[in-house]
């Protein structure tokens, strides 16, 4: 099993799409915990309602690249709709953070709303 904190954020019916994402998720994988929830300034576009962050803490039996393509599809059943901007409001972000202990996602180093989410989790992190 492989031990993965996701990034989750949301700025449209916030609240609504994180808990869904959960409820799959809680179906589907292995869910051991969600961070607390936390509201954050958009970042690269600021015309846009504030997001609203977290993190989970999963195991899975998926390979990473599998768990990435899992991940995407769940944003798709949850109404995301990807367009050319990057920075863009969205019904729900999901993202691998750290895989097996090891950080994966540059943005825990530039975002301090992912630092705290997945630090919440006490995980040893290389």
């Amino acid at each position: 099993m492989n031990r993965v904190i996701i990034g989750v954020g949301s700025n449209i019916d916030a609240y609504r799409n994180i808990g869904a994402a959960q409820k799959i998720l809680e179906k589907e994988q292995v869910f051991i915990s969600s961070s607390p929830l936390l509201r954050t300034k958009p970042v690269g576009n600021a015309d846009q309602p504030d997001f609203v962050n977290c993190a989970f803490l999963i195991e899975t039996p998926l390979g990473r690249d599998k768990l990435r393509t899992y991940l995407k599809k769940t944003e798709e059943r949850l109404g995301r709709i990807r367009t050319g901007n990057k920075y863009g409001p969205r019904t729900i972000d999901l993202d691998i953070a750290v895989w097996n202990g090891t950080i994966v996602d540059t943005d825990y180093y530039t975002r301090d709303f992912l630092q705290q989410s997945v630090d919440f989790f006490g995980e040893k992190l290389q």
